[in-house]
C-alpha cells in the first residue's frame, strides 16, 4: 500500500521550494493542466508514501489548529542539524508547538500555506 497526503495551495512554486530545499524532500513527478489542476508529487523515492500539493483557479479553504501538523522523523543527529541551518539560512521562524510532547522533543516551522510542520530525532 503507497499513503499520499494531497493537499490544495495557491501557492505551488513556493511549497515546492519549501519541501524541496528546507524539509529535504525529492520530486517524484507532478503534472500540468490535468482538469485544470497543476500538482506536485514529493517524498522519498525508497518510501511508499509522498505528498501531493495541488492548484487550480480555486482559492483553497483551509480549515486546520495548531494540533494539524506533518512530523518528519530525522535519522540522526547530523541530519536534525543540517536541517536547522536550512532553516536559520532561510530566516524561517521556529515556533512553540501546543502540544507539549513536540515542544519537549520537536522542531516546528510553518510551510507557506501556515501548515505547521514538526522535525525529531528518531528515537
Amino acid at each position: 500500500m503507497t499513503f499520499r497526503y494531497a493537499r490544495h495551495t495557491s501557492n505551488l512554486k513556493a511549497i515546492e521550494k519549501f519541501y524541496l530545499e528546507i524539509v529535504g524532500l525529492k520530486k517524484l513527478g507532478g503534472f500540468e493542466n490535468h482538469s485544470s489542476y497543476d500538482g506536485i508529487f514529493l517524498g522519498n523515492p525508497e518510501e511508499n508514501w509522498h505528498l501531493e500539493f495541488t492548484s487550480s483557479d480555486e482559492s483553497p479553504v483551509h480549515q486546520f489548529d495548531e494540533d494539524d501538523a506533518l512530523v518528519f522523523y530525522l535519522e540522526n543527529f547530523e541530519e536534525f542539524e543540517n536541517l536547522k541551518t536550512r532553516i536559520k539560512h532561510n530566516l524561517i521562524a521556529l515556533e512553540i508547538p501546543k502540544n507539549p510532547y513536540w515542544r519537549e522533543n520537536g522542531l516546528q516551522i510553518s510551510d507557506p500555506d501556515g501548515f505547521k510542520v514538526i522535525f525529531s530525532l528518531k528515537k
